[in-house]
């Protein structure tokens, strides 16, 4: 994960984006990695993530697969209502959201993509 992680951030860099940005995407990443060996996979070393990572001048889109059956996003609870506070789940997708052009999960709910345009971003 450290070794994607710095090829990320070095092809950000030679790209020219920001150092927000490259914190915004290199947080999504994380967050997304995390969740597909954590709730995608349900922490089994066996199963693997894959990743598939483009990055040019305009953008970044990432795609992380992980080998679990997928779910729904939308029967995630929002983390920022009352009764949910309490509830550490769901605040990773939240920062996702936050940071990230566009998150998208492709059915079955296993594949996450994940676009950071620079004409649409602060």
């Amino acid at each position: 994960m450290e070794r994607l992680q710095s090829e990320v951030a070095e092809a950000l860099g030679s790209h020219g984006f920001g150092e927000a940005a490259a914190f915004a995407i290199r947080l999504a990443l994380e967050e997304a990695l995390v969740n597909g060996f954590r709730h995608g996979n349900r922490g089994d070393p066996s199963k693997q993530v894959t990743v598939e990572c483009a990055i040019d001048a305009g953008g970044v889109c990432i795609e992380v697969i992980d080998q679990g059956e997928g779910f729904d996003p939308g029967s995630v609870p929002d983390p920022t209502a009352e009764e949910n506070i309490e509830i550490p789940s769901g605040r990773g997708i939240m920062l996702m959201r936050a940071y990230m052009t566009s998150v998208e999960y492709l059915p079955p709910g296993n594949r996450l993509r994940i676009v950071y345009r620079r004409d649409t971003q602060a």
